[in-house]
């Protein structure tokens, strides 16, 4: 076994001796890579953020912005990180030669006051600035980008969604960042881009009787399971990057399945479309491209930019937590989970997948392989999230739709849930409360009553229960108002 090793600021540098749950935030710093800094250790502000070179999708390569915060630096063995030090041209001295294009627009625009966060946002903005495909956005045809979301240079400000400042205020930021032009042919960064990705390898990396183990298939990495019942499954670490660092949670061993190439395909088949487990919801967006509208409509809503670009759908659904976001859009789309172990596969429909909170039908030693979506979709789709902020929150309440509608009447009803209940759950009653009725304002009405009973909402301290009750039943409203146009026409 080769010793693991990680590549930063184009140089080799050897993992050890951190301990298998270091972060790579910590890892760049005490190696003097300040610029990274821990503001949140929960990936919520950005000020870690660094970049990493991933299988891309538009190109052989992307360089992906991620949270340094929660990714153990032993999951980037054999990988390629740019940190905020490494974007500029370094000079005969070591000194910075030459600022980065997107360093320069922030110094000239003023988008940096004290500077703790500015070098996140610069390696977020950076990851942004190298996307592929990236163009002029027909919403900001202003030639300003005023009240858009997308420059004129078609930058998309979701991809600093997950970056939080405190002093500067975001105008100087947005303005920076719908100012960079596009790499230039000799960029290093850029050229990488065009070469293939690193490798995934296989790792063992064990200090101090813990181990961080890669497996290189996924036959491996069932046995590994059944072997190991003690190992803690990762795959973007955006949920156990949190219990490791608030909680001070440590694994004996840890099973990283983020590089599995059984759990990274996507497949479209004329009656289903299968996504791998551990495919990132980034990847997943830009793969779909709008061709699932529910999905498409939860992404923006699913946290940040950052926590997208490592979070799978595999992993939002082996934590079950009743507050996820992507299983109400699952329940909705009558989504199953192909569940893997040393003895076969299973699939299971994700409406008889939770059991209790946090718990669920997967065995011990069983994997999500991937999620299967039945086809066609129907056609009214929308994704309610109910939360204190825009973007980058918690929901209090979530409510996804999907509704057959024909001849003014609704043929099929599928309404999921999520925050209202001990688990993601259908709701039932309304659904068949809305089956063979006409979509009309007295039905909807009726449902509307029926939904706000639907599950058991609690008081907490991001709504109370009466609260949540009232968002199901507008939630409801909400959605006839805006499809009712759409329908009749």
């Amino acid at each position: 076994m080769v010793a693991a090793r990680i590549t930063v600021n184009w140089k080799e540098t050897p993992i050890s001796p951190a301990a298998p749950h270091t972060t790579v935030l910590d890892f760049l710093r005490e190696r003097g890579l300040t610029g990274t800094k821990e503001g949140c250790a929960e990936g919520e502000c950005g000020a870690c953020s660094v970049l990493v070179a991933r299988p891309g999708v538009n190109k052989p390569t992307d360089w992906v912005a991620v949270n340094a915060c929660l990714v153990p630096v032993a999951a980037l063995d054999g990988q390629e990180v740019i940190t905020s030090e490494g974007l500029a041209t370094a000079g005969e001295s070591g000194m910075p030669a030459a600022l980065h294009p997107v360093q320069e627009e922030m110094a000239v625009r003023g988008g940096s006051q004290c500077g703790y966060c500015t070098p996140g946002f610069i390696c977020s903005m950076a990851s942004e600035y190298y996307r592929p495909g990236r163009c002029a956005h027909p919403d900001s045809a202003d030639g300003a980008g005023t009240g858009t979301e997308h420059g004129p240079n078609g930058f998309d400000l979701h991809a600093l969604s997950g970056n939080l400042c405190r002093c500067t205020g975001y105008r100087p930021i947005r303005d920076a960042a719908f100012a960079v032009g596009t790499p230039a042919e000799n960029d290093p960064l850029a050229q990488r881009r065009e070469q293939s990705p690193p490798e995934a390898v296989s790792t063992e990396y064990t200090r101090d009787d813990s181990a961080f183990l890669r497996p290189s298939t996924l036959a491996d990495a069932l046995q590994l399971l059944r072997e190991r019942s003690d190992a803690v499954v990762v795959a973007g670490s955006t949920d156990w990057g949190v219990e490791v660092n608030i909680r001070s949670r440590r694994a004996n061993c840890v099973v990283a399945v983020d590089r599995l190439p059984e759990l990274r395909e996507m497949r479209v088949e004329s009656d289903h479309i299968e996504i791998g487990a551990a495919q990132t919801l980034t990847e997943i967006e830009r793969r779909l491209d709008g061709s699932v509208p529910l999905l498409a409509g939860l992404f923006p809503q699913f946290a940040s930019r950052l926590i997208r670009n490592s979070a799978t759908l595999g992993g939002n659904l082996g934590t079950g937590s009743p507050i996820g976001d992507s299983p109400p859009v699952l329940l909705a789309l009558e989504a199953s989970v192909v569940l893997a172990d040393t003895d076969g596969e299973r699939e299971v429909p994700l409406s008889d997948y939770f059991t209790g909170y946090r718990q669920s039908v997967r065995r011990p030693g069983e994997l999500i392989r991937a999620v299967r979506i039945p086809l066609p979709l129907s056609p009214v789709a929308a994704f309610h999230k109910i939360a204190k902020r825009r973007f980058d929150d918690i929901s209090s309440v979530a409510v996804a739709f999907a509704l057959d509608i024909e001849d003014g009447i609704v043929r099929k009803a599928r309404i999921g849930l999520g925050g209202v209940a001990a688990t993601p759950i259908r709701a039932l009653a309304t659904e068949a409360a809305l089956e063979g009725k006409p979509w009309a304002a007295e039905t909807v009405e009726a449902a509307s009553r029926v939904l706000q009973a639907q599950g058991t909402p609690m008081d907490d301290h991001r709504a109370s229960a009466g609260y949540r009750s009232a968002m199901l039943g507008q939630s409801l409203l909400k959605l006839y108002a805006q499809t009712t146009e759409a329908v009749s026409s």
